[in-house]
């Protein structure tokens, strides 16, 4: 299975530290969640019916047509290999792990090309998947270039598939609008969590042509989004105040966390408003010191399949107790020339 952030588990036996002293950086989670109201017994008592409720929120909040709710992207990400018979499928050399795996768990041929190769010529695949804005590398695809790549594959049935897990924060990069009956083969993925800073509620959209659609809904089943998540989830869809707010404060904390890492001569390769990313020769540790203070960092490594330098991304903070730990820990780490 691939790796991911948010391992405190892991963490607590590995350092000893309890997870209570912990501060978690290595997911790309807006620290700061949505204050939804308090739910009542009905809604853990009763089977969720109220998906179209949450559809026409999603539509109004994603600007997009025909759209999905799953149980978390990661239900799509899963999905959509088993739904396209074996294929060429690209994708960036270092980003979102899973995409990857499940495609070359389904036998799919998985090449990794940058971006630079993808937009001269795609012509040699039959599915792009694309992180936008990516992960971890921040690297981001202009709207026009990404529906120029869909019109070229287009032509012989091919896929783009958007991951947006982190488009919140710039609504006006994403392509969601794009999708529907009239661009078949051009698929977004939104997650809810990351911007709403409520991954427990396991929720995520798909956007794209009806039928499509309709075959994943029918592979996935009835009530895949439970009934809390839906309460939960029409409302902060519908907080337009809170996620100006919430769009603003976490530009500006993103920049903060910037501007501290150059103060100790990290300067971010790239970054999102949710993250920022290091390459380093010194990235594990980097990774280890900070660790050993009870903050986990999420630290990538090179491997035989993708020529990458060792680097780490740092989530953001949720509090100036928070910004001091962490800064006290890069001084230390300055000091000690590690």
């Amino acid at each position: 299975m691939p790796e991911h952030g948010g391992n405190l588990t892991l963490a607590v036996e590995r350092f000893g530290i309890p997870s209570e002293r912990w501060i978690d950086l290595s997911t790309g989670i807006n620290p700061e969640s949505f204050p939804f109201s308090p739910l009542n017994a009905t809604d853990w008592r009763t089977l969720p019916h109220a998906e179209s409720e949450l559809l026409t929120a999603a539509r109004a909040y994603y600007n997009a047509t025909s759209i999905l709710a799953v149980a978390g992207s990661q239900a799509a990400i899963q999905l959509l290999p088993r739904l396209r018979s074996k294929s060429r499928v690209a994708f960036l050399p270092l980003s979102y792990n899973e995409h990857s795996y499940n495609w070359r768990k389904r036998g799919h041929e998985c090449v990794a090309v940058s971006k630079e190769q993808l937009i001269a010529d795609c012509s040699s695949f039959d599915v792009v998947v694309i992180c936008n804005p990516n992960n971890p590398t921040g690297e981001k695809f202009a709207p026009e270039v990404l529906l120029e790549l869909h019109a070229n594959l287009s032509q012989r049935s091919g896929w783009l598939v958007v991951d947006e897990a982190f488009m919140d924060c710039t609504p006006s990069s994403s392509v969601v609008s794009s999708t529907g009956d009239t661009r078949e083969g051009l698929i977004v993925l939104r997650s809810f969590g990351k911007f709403f800073g409520l991954a427990g509620v396991r929720l995520g959209f798909v956007a794209a042509w009806s039928e499509l659609l309709e075959e994943m809904r029918s592979e996935l089943g009835p009530w895949t989004v439970n009934g809390p998540a839906l309460k939960i989830a029409c409302e902060a869809l519908r907080a337009t105040e809170w996620h100006s707010i919430a769009r603003t404060r976490l530009t500006v904390t993103s920049s903060r966390l910037k501007e501290l890492l150059c103060d100790f001569d990290l300067t971010p390769t790239g970054g999102t408003a949710f993250f920022q990313w290091i390459e380093t020769p010194r990235a594990r540790r980097l990774h280890e010191h900070i660790a050993a203070g009870g903050i986990l960092t999420r630290l990538f490594e090179p491997v035989e399949t993708a020529r990458m330098s060792p680097s780490i991304r740092f989530g953001l903070p949720g509090s100036e107790e928070e910004f001091n730990r962490l800064q006290t820990r890069l001084r230390s780490f300055e000091i000690g020339l590690f």
